[in-house]
């Protein structure tokens, strides 16, 4: 670490509170791969909902930071993690994004593994002396299910998924998670922009009247931004005044009554991301999740999918199909912003921005970023090789 890092005393207000990252950690390899190191490996990721894998057999697989993980279910009906890594020669056992095996079979050499991770078989074993099948089974990954959905670990000891939405709980239970089912599948989004761009640009307020119109025509002056400790909140209440835009209308309109949902949650879209990168959006009619999955300094994946209570009423199946209308504007507009971002962002003239005390969100989210990685609080990168420790 730099002598000349400004490290505020204990006790001390920190001269960088309410000011943003600097412009060159949304684009530098070297601070990249740290980041990745300290902020991602450690973090909770959302792999897919326990009806996904409802059966024996049945797997979901998550590419993430150059790790493949795979979520299966056994024949004793629990639901493990493994690394999905063949432990003879590091092959991949299954490829794709979901399926059902009664075994996992490596497809190089045919070692076989049972569903609840333990080497089965390998071919010429004699050709092992000394081999104990009991010390060569798939590798775990740390999990856990919360309300229904899995998530996944590389590494790390911190809170728990429950803990860190523990100040949430009661608001999340109305909503019956644990009996939600996939609309349609996972989708994968490219965007050429820094993960923290989308992520930043998910939890600012600011932005919501001058830049989402639909939104703004919906909520009006109610959209609202707190900060936990380890999750952002945002919502926005529904005008009764009808929208003078045809989706928005007729979602107003066709929206019914969810009966499970407490009166003030009827009109009411509810926002959350988990720190650092997992957002998910509870809607009266489907809850739908996204992850900014970081693959460079510059490019980001978007991987999103909804789920629903099962509601066959055709006033709730149009209220879906407008909300996802309504949505592709919003999502449509955000893309151009957060790359109007990156590119502003490359200007030399640009290298930190205030952010107001309105914008919680925000800052809590840099002051993060900076007590994990101290060069975060340098407005310039410093010289090569000051992250070596870290390759």
């Amino acid at each position: 670490m730099s002598c000349s890092i400004p490290i505020p005393h204990s006790g001390q207000p920190d001269s960088l509170e309410g000011w943003s990252l600097p412009a060159w950690l949304y684009s530098d390899t070297a601070y990249f791969a740290t980041e990745m190191e300290r902020v991602m490996r450690p973090s909770w990721q959302v792999v897919c909902h326990l009806s996904d894998i409802s059966q024996p057999g049945d797997w979901h697989s998550f590419e993430f930071l150059g790790e493949s993980i795979i979520v299966l279910r056994g024949e004793d009906a629990k639901v493990r993690a493994f690394h999905n890594v063949c432990r003879h020669r590091g092959s991949r056992l299954v490829n794709g994004a979901s399926g059902c095996a009664r075994k996992l079979v490596c497809p190089y050499h045919a070692w076989i593994y049972d569903l609840d991770g333990r080497l089965a078989g390998v071919p010429g074993k004699s050709d092992y002396p000394g081999l104990d099948l009991n010390r060569h089974g798939l590798a775990p990954v740390d999990m856990e299910i919360w309300h229904g959905f899995i998530f996944v670990r590389l590494e790390g000891d911190g809170p728990s998924v429950a803990a860190m939405m523990a100040p949430y709980e009661d608001q999340v239970v109305p909503y019956r998670f644990e009996e939600m089912r996939a609309l349609g599948r996972v989708t994968i989004r490219p965007r050429a922009v820094n993960w923290k761009n989308i992520a930043d640009n998910y939890s600012d307020g600011l932005h919501i009247p001058v830049a989402h119109p639909g939104l703004t025509r919906l909520f009006g002056k109610s959209y609202g931004v707190e900060a936990e400790a380890d999750v952002d909140r945002m919502w926005g209440d529904m005008m009764d005044r009808p929208s003078a835009k045809l989706s928005e209308r007729l979602y107003q309109h066709y929206l019914p009554h969810v009966p499970h949902l407490p009166e003030v949650n009827q009109r009411r879209w509810l926002y959350f991301k988990l720190w650092p990168n997992v957002a998910f959006d509870m809607y009266p009619d489907q809850m739908d999740f996204m992850q900014f999955l970081p693959i460079s300094p510059t490019q980001t994946l978007i991987r999103e999918i909804s789920y629903a209570l099962p509601d066959e009423r055709r006033e709730m199946k149009a209220a879906r199909y407008l909300n996802w209308r309504i949505n592709r504007q919003v999502n449509a507009e955000d893309t151009a912003l957060v790359a109007g971002v990156q590119a502003g962002m490359a200007s030399r003239s640009f290298t930190i921005g205030p952010l107001g005390e309105s914008e919680v969100c925000l800052r809590a989210f840099c002051r993060r970023i900076r007590e994990l990685i101290p060069e975060a609080r340098l407005e310039q990168a410093p010289a090569a090789g000051w992250n070596h420790h870290e390759i």
